[in-house]
C-alpha cells in the first residue's frame, strides 16, 4: 500500500491549474483520441533487462507487462515500442515523447522508465512527468567463489570486476581508490549483462542497478551469485525514482495513468509484476511525500 501523496498530489494539481490556463489549441485531448484509435502506442528502452528488451520477437520486462496492464485497464491494445537509447534523457524524450524521430519513428503516447526528477521536469518543458512508480538504487555481487562480497571493493584488485560500459558503476569502480580496479574492468553493454557475468565467473564482482542484480540472480538460483547486503562506500549516486512521461498537450492521459498506477500500487499489482522478474518492489520516494 503506497504511502500518503499530499504533496505530489498538490504538485499534480498545479499542473492541471497551468493547464486551465493554456490556449485550448495546447490543450488537446489525446486521451480521447487514444481511446478513439483503440491503441496506447508505448516507448521502452530496447536492451534493458529486466525492464524492457527483445524476448525472441516479443518484448519482455517489467515495464512491457506495466504497459499491457495499462492499456487494457483502459480497454485499449499495447502496442509497445522499443527505441534506444539516445545520448542523453533529452534526446530520448525529444524522438519518443513529443516530436519523433529523425527516421521516421513516430512519438509514442507515453513513456515508461523515465527519471522523476524536479530538474528534469523544469528543463523539459515539452513533457509532463508522472506516476513515479520505483526507487531504483546500486548494488553490487560476487560470483559463487568471489569471496568476501562485503569487502570494500579494492580487495578485489587483480581479479576481473564487471559493469556496464559508459555507467556510473563503470565510472565508480574507474575511480574507485585510485583508480585500482582500472586494469580490472571488464565493460559490458549493460548492467544486466555485467552481473550476468558473475554467473560463469569470467567476472568475480560486479556493481549495476538492484534490480539487474536480482535479476540475474532469479534467472540463474543454481549459480550461488553472493548479493552485497551493504552500501558501496563513496558511491556517487544515492538512488533515484521512475515513472513515466508523456507530452505537454497529453496531460488528461497522464494524469490517468498515474490514477492508474496508483490503483496498480495500492491493489499490490505492481508488487507482482516485479515479482515476476524476479526483482523486489520498492516505492519511488516522491510517492511517499
Amino acid at each position: 500500500m503506497s504511502a500518503p501523496r499530499s504533496n505530489r498530489r498538490a504538485f499534480l494539481a498545479g499542473l492541471g491549474a497551468t493547464a486551465l490556463a493554456l490556449p485550448s489549441t495546447i490543450r488537446a485531448a489525446p486521451l480521447e483520441k487514444v481511446k478513439d484509435l483503440g491503441v496506447l502506442r508505448v516507448g521502452l528502452y530496447t536492451d534493458n533487462r529486466p525492464w524492457s528488451w527483445d524476448d525472441s520477437g516479443k518484448v519482455a520486462g517489467i515495464d512491457a507487462d506495466i504497459a499491457r496492464a495499462l492499456a487494457a485497464s483502459l480497454g485499449l491494445r499495447a502496442d509497445l515500442q522499443l527505441f534506444p537509447a539516445d545520448e542523453d534523457l533529452s534526446g530520448d524524450l525529444r524522438n519518443v515523447v513529443w516530436r519523433g524521430g529523425l527516421l521516421g519513428f513516430q512519438p509514442c503516447d507515453v513513456m515508461l522508465h523515465v527519471p522523476f526528477d524536479r530538474q528534469i521536469m523544469q528543463a523539459e518543458d515539452n513533457c509532463v512527468f508522472l506516476a513515479p512508480y520505483y526507487r531504483e538504487t546500486f548494488g553490487a555481487a560476487c560470483s559463487a567463489d568471489g569471496g568476501n562480497c562485503e569487502a570494500n571493493p579494492v580487495s578485489f584488485k587483480g581479479r576481473p570486476v564487471a559493469a556496464e560500459l559508459a555507467s556510473i558503476p563503470d565510472f565508480y569502480l574507474l575511480g574507485h581508490a585510485g583508480g585500482a580496479l582500472a586494469k580490472d574492468l571488464v565493460h559490458l553493454p549493460n548492467g544486466y549483462a555485467a552481473a550476468a557475468t558473475l554467473v560463469d565467473g569470467s567476472a568475480e564482482f560486479s556493481v549495476a542497478t538492484t534490480a539487474q542484480i536480482q535479476a540475474v540472480v532469479a534467472d540463474h538460483p543454481a549459480a550461488g551469485i553472493k548479493v552485497r547486503k551493504g552500501p558501496l562506500p563513496l558511491m556517487m549516486s544515492a538512488g533515484w525514482d521512475i515513472g513515466i512521461a508523456v507530452k505537454e498537450n497529453s496531460r488528461n492521459l497522464g494524469f490517468a495513468l498515474d490514477e492508474l498506477i496508483e490503483k496498480m500500487i495500492a491493489g499490490g499489482q505492481m508488487k507482482d509484476i516485479f515479482a515476476g522478474h524476479g526483482v523486489a518492489w520498492r516505492p519511488a520516494l516522491a510517492s511517499q511525500a
